[in-house]
């Protein structure tokens, strides 16, 4: 097996075909391969001892919209695909996309089949269509857009049915793709095998007569033990069989009429869904546990924090309060809690909530565990968001080190690390650092995803953003118009992915000054997102936002002002209240207000801005500085020079805390100073300040800032009597 792939094969089935599943799972991770086999080298690598890990999909939920993160990235680190083959695979939408998926990353020839049930080709007869048990995806030959050809191609399948190969020989059929050796070799060697052992056992019971009573002792030990791991498999296998159940109910509907012809929510579905939990399962903690951190990530999903935060945490606790419940499914449910309490912006409570999941992973899977990287770049991502992001850069790369350690120098996680350490450079402001390890990431996507895919998409956009602050503007729009034409192949003609780039492709126009096509490109995203999404959502607040920043670059401030309450509002009912994203929103509104004389209302919002960004992110973040610099503006623009300069010295001092010393936040801070000194009569210190600033202004995203530091520097020098001087600056 090539050292990039994490998984010997990808079970696909209908969960119809548990039974069938749960058989070839055991029987390929159990099955021992013959010794003169192993490491004979074939064309897909030496021959292994075992066939493990195995992965096997136990989710299949009616509403999805894609295979979703964690099955693509299974598929693409199994060496080969098995699909279990029966008239319910042939019609599951998911079976079908899982095989269409593995075919795209260009191995339709490790994809074996195993006949369970149904007919081979019954689609071809109309009297036994239905016992088709071939899923379309199949025997459809893709071609090199990703695309289904129209090309019918016959699959090479393994019969375990009656009369057929039967399972002994199917699953003999199986291994022997899977290794890439004769399947009459390995009968062979199974046949000597199983004769060795008869001789042995004949042996072994003529000497047992005299050893039976030594034994017994033992065997009593290994009896009670092998009782205590059935009864925790058959535990595993109930709770699976039963929250499989309880989530594709959840999506039936029972009684048409109880809709009335009305539209069912997913919002509604899920809590109905949520109430029956607490109800129906209040005698099976374990499934109820199970269950409640499954819909809290799917609440997550949608961008529905608050019910997905009390399902955790009662996850949490129900998980530490029952005896003998695995600690990594305690360590699982304290990681979603953390995430979804980073997305809530509730850092102080997220931080220990996935220390303590980290830290029970280390004890559970070892220091150099997948789930360690894991739980370390969850870590890393909550520390910097409260902006302590030379912190943050030792965890991730450990979470590196490991995943190099396990996966080899070329592997989707490894390329994950070195993207999250470029982007942990990019929020330090070192740009210079963050471009060569964002375009080693690519680099590794490309080489990894030649054909296409999500994260290589998401790759180019962040090297794009990066090459937005070094100033290379024409090759970060080329790769945000690549990403967005990969993501419509990808995706279709709509989904949330393809607003996104439409995002990222407006910003760069936008700073190219571009406006039209920016605004253009804005509003085709925001009407994708509320087809999709509904009307109220935090990526919808999102483009809102930019959309009111392009309008202001347009000239439009009172539009531009109503489309960012709009905005602010959306978001103080989708994130709550104390939401940072709030805070932003509300920064940027307070700015406005103030350059137009709104001076109450922009006061309000400010100080609520501060104090949400003071709570969430500690009072020494960046972004509490950048929110200090607009209050010293206000206060400037109010007249209160003393309480102005004094402001904007500590939102200088923050910032530069956490960015470098010549960018332009701390530039900003600065020019208010500059400013207020100025209007205290203290002119050559106002000077040193206001000049200092005007270069990095220059780089400022926010429309007429450099203007405005031109127009402070004007009216320093005529108050100085320093007419001259004044008119450079006019």
């Amino acid at each position: 097996m090539h050292p990039s792939y994490r998984y010997r094969a990808f079970l696909s089935y209908s969960h119809a075909d548990e039974d069938a599943a749960q058989w070839l799972h055991r029987a390929l991770e159990t099955y021992r391969v013959p010794r003169r086999l192993v490491g004979r080298d074939t064309p897909f690598g030496p021959v292994p001892e075992r066939l493990t890990p195995v992965f096997r999909d136990r989710e299949e939920l009616a509403t999805a919209t894609n295979l979703g993160e964690t099955l693509t990235r299974a598929l693409e680190q199994s060496a080969a695909q098995v699909v279990i083959c029966s008239p319910a695979a042939a019609r599951s939408r998911w079976v079908n996309e899982e095989i269409l998926t593995f075919k795209r990353m260009g191995r339709a020839d490790r994809v074996f089949c195993l006949v369970v049930a149904g007919e081979p080709g019954a689609s071809a007869r109309p009297e036994i269509a239905d016992q088709e048990c071939f899923p379309e995806a199949l025997v459809q030959v893709i071609g090199p857009d990703g695309r289904p050809t129209g090309e019918r191609s016959e699959p090479i399948a393994a019969d375990a049915r009656e009369g057929k190969d039967g399972r002994q020989d199917a699953k003999l059929k199986l291994i022997a793709g899977l290794l890439g050796v004769p399947l009459d070799e390995l009968k062979q060697r199974e046949a000597q095998r199983r004769h060795r052992r008869m001789m042995v056992l004949v042996a072994a019971s003529v000497a047992g007569m005299a050893i039976t009573s030594t034994l017994a002792g033992a065997a009593w030990l290994a009896r009670n033990e092998a009782e205590r791991q059935r009864a925790r498999a058959e535990a595993e296998a109930e709770t699976a069989r039963q929250t499989t159940r309880f989530m594709v109910d959840l999506f039936k509907v029972s009684d048409p009429s109880e809709a009335l012809g009305n539209t069912i929510t997913a919002r509604e579905i899920l809590d109905k869904g949520s109430a029956r939990i607490q109800t129906e399962l209040a005698d099976q903690p374990a499934i109820q546990a199970t269950l409640m951190d499954t819909m809290g990530t799917v609440y997550t999903s949608l961008g529905l924090y608050e019910p997905a935060v009390r399902l955790m945490r009662e996850a949490v606790e129900t998980r530490r309060g029952l005896a003998g419940t695995p600690d990594d499914e305690v360590a699982s449910s304290l990681g979603h809690l953390g995430e979804v309490l980073m997305l809530k912006g509730e850092y102080a409570d997220a931080e220990p909530n996935l220390r303590a999941s980290l830290e029970t992973q280390r004890r559970v899977h070892g220091p150099q565990s997948a789930e360690v990287a894991q739980a370390l770049m969850l870590l890393a991502d909550v520390v910097a968001r409260q902006g302590r992001y030379e912190e943050a850069e030792p965890l991730i790369k450990q979470a590196l080190d490991i995943r190099r350690a396990l996966y080899g120098a070329r592997h989707p996680d490894v390329a994950a690390s070195i993207e999250a350490l470029g982007l942990n450079y990019y929020d330090r402001g070192d740009y210079e650092r963050a471009v060569p390890e964002l375009r080693l990431a690519l680099e590794m996507r490309r080489e990894l995803h030649p054909d296409g895919h999500p994260l290589l998409a998401q790759a180019m956009g962040n090297l794009a953003w990066a090459l937005m602050q070094v100033g290379s503007l024409p090759e970060a729009e080329q790769l945000h118009r690549e990403a967005l034409a990969m993501k419509r192949r990808i995706y279709g003609a709509s989904h949330p992915e393809i607003a996104n780039s439409l995002n990222n492709l407006a910003y760069t126009l936008e700073l190219r000054g571009d406006y039209k096509a920016a605004r253009s490109a804005y509003v085709e995203a925001l009407d994708m997102q509320r087809r999709l999404l509904g009307r109220d959502h935090p990526e919808i607040a999102n483009t809102l936002v930019n959309l009111a920043f392009v309008i202001d670059h347009q000239g439009k401030r009172e539009a531009a002002i109503q489309t960012l309450r709009e905005a602010l509002e959306m978001r103080r009912r989708t994130l709550g209240p104390d939401h940072p994203q709030v805070a932003e929103a509300g920064t940027a509104l307070a700015y406005w207000l103030t350059e137009t004389g709104q001076y109450e209302e922009a006061e309000r919002l400010v100080d609520e801005s501060l104090a949400i960004r003071r709570k969430a992110l500690g009072p020494e973040h960046p972004l509490v500085g950048g929110t200090l610099t607009v209050k010293a503006n206000l206060l400037l623009a109010t007249g209160r020079f003393e309480e102005a300069r004094a402001t904007a010295a500590e939102a200088a001092r923050i910032v530069k805390l956490g960015l470098p010393d010549d960018s332009w936040q701390a530039a900003a801070a600065r020019n208010v100073e500059g400013a207020a000194l100025a209007k205290l009569g203290q002119y050559a210190p106002a000077e040193k300040l206001l000049l200092g600033s005007l270069v990095p202004l220059a780089e400022a995203p926010i429309p007429g800032l450099h203007d405005l530091g031109r127009g402070r520097l004007r009216d320093l020098y005529l108050a100085w009597g320093k007419p001259v001087e004044a008119a450079k600056y006019r």
